[in-house]
């Protein structure tokens, strides 16, 4: 089998996860476009080692060696980042990463969703007078 089989197969899971990593909104998803980056990224290692094992008559492995560190390293990345996620879920009701980074920088919203504090608060005190009338 030709290297360039398995490059090409890599690079669009590579792309694939690109393209889930920068248009997700979810946190959850966004960790599995990370996961698909490291599974092309995988699939380079052992590709390249056999290509290189054949070329230089070795039978080091170092690629394949290498592959099992960046699967275990993708286990403890999903594990911890799983129950950060849905510890974040518990606090704040929402995985939206848009909306937990404008929580965190203390900014009010200002979509056509928030409310409009000035337009309610002479509404509130004109009924707080008629009550008190």
């Amino acid at each position: 089998m030709h290297l360039a089989y398995p490059a090409v197969l890599s690079a669009l899971l590579f792309c694939t996860g690109l393209y889930g990593v920068l248009a997700r909104r979810n946190a959850i998803l966004v960790l599995m476009s990370v996961e698909l980056m490291l599974n092309a990224v995988n699939l380079n290692l052992v590709a390249f080692d056999v290509w290189l094992s054949r070329a230089a008559e070795e039978t080091l492995h170092s690629g394949q060696a290498l592959t099992l560190f960046t699967i275990a390293i993708a286990a403890a990345e999903i594990g911890i980042g799983l129950a950060i996620v849905l510890a974040v879920y518990r606090n704040r009701g929402t995985s939206d990463i848009d909306r937990l980074r404008d929580t965190a920088e203390g900014h009010e919203p200002d979509g056509p969703d928030a409310p409009d504090h000035d337009a309610s608060a002479p509404r509130a005190a004109a009924e707080n007078a008629e009550a008190t009338a």
